[in-house]
């Protein structure tokens, strides 16, 4: 979730499954990435009508041909170890702030239920979102460099699918889709008894995926963080009781 930021643009957006809240200093670059959303999502379609395996599959695929969506979507897959679909809302947040940035804005921000690709030239604040999860939407991270992509993926508390017991994984990379995707990979191997020990294999498979910056695992409780995370600032002035930090 993106925190208000003062004299800014700031529009929520829906289209089928996406569920976007787009923050720029430029009201034309809002409505570039609404275009872009709307115009990829439609090739992303196109081609799935075409190649349900893409659609279904969860294992990485190769794609050397196809919609820049299909394409990009594919890669981060492939770096992560996943299905392509699991990088679709990173991908798509990730295009639309290409479009903002060619459209003059020098605050092009896209978040997409969870996954946020961020490129500003002043410091932007995302908020830890995981349902009813002690910490969810009471921390955030202070973000000041960019571009970054920002994905948070939940065992517990999402719609898309996960073989993992995480509250939350939170990754931080190159871009959103292969935050995106790592994410999800990330969150699938976060499960067990041993919630210590589920936190370290999970902070180790992020950092193994290239392009990845830094991990924050939030699992029955316990934190674990890993790599490059930016600083974790407080969003709501409650205290937070019951959670145990290591790193």
């Amino acid at each position: 979730m993106i925190l208000d930021q003062e004299r800014l643009f700031r529009q929520r957006f829906q289209h089928k499954e996406s569920r976007c809240t787009i923050v720029s200093d430029s009201e034309e670059a809002v409505h570039a990435a609404i275009s872009s959303i709307t115009d990829n999502r439609r090739l992303l379609d196109t081609y799935v009508r075409d190649n349900p395996l893409f659609q279904y599959t969860l294992e990485s695929l190769r794609v050397q041909e196809g919609p820049a969506v299909v394409r990009l979507m594919a890669e981060a897959a492939e770096q992560a170890g996943v299905g392509p679909m699991a990088a679709v809302a990173g991908v798509l947040a990730d295009l639309a702030v290409d479009e903002m940035k060619k459209a003059g804005a020098r605050v092009a921000v896209v978040e997409d239920g969870g996954e946020a690709a961020l490129a500003s030239d002043r410091p932007m604040n995302v908020a830890l979102g995981a349902g009813d999860a002690p910490l969810s939407k009471r921390v955030g991270f202070r973000i000041e460099s960019f571009p970054l992509g920002v994905a948070t993926s939940s065992g517990l508390y999402s719609h898309a699918l996960s073989f993992g017991e995480a509250e939350a994984v939170t990754v931080f990379a190159l871009n959103a889709g292969l935050a995106d995707a790592a994410a999800t990979a990330v969150g699938n191997v976060v499960k067990g008894a041993d919630e210590r020990g589920a936190v370290e294999i999970g902070v180790e498979k992020a950092l193994s995926i290239e392009g990845v910056s830094g991990v924050f695992i939030l699992y029955r409780g316990l934190v674990g963080m890993g790599g490059e995370v930016p600083r974790i600032i407080k969003v709501n002035p409650r205290e937070d009781a019951g959670a145990r930090w290591t790193r």
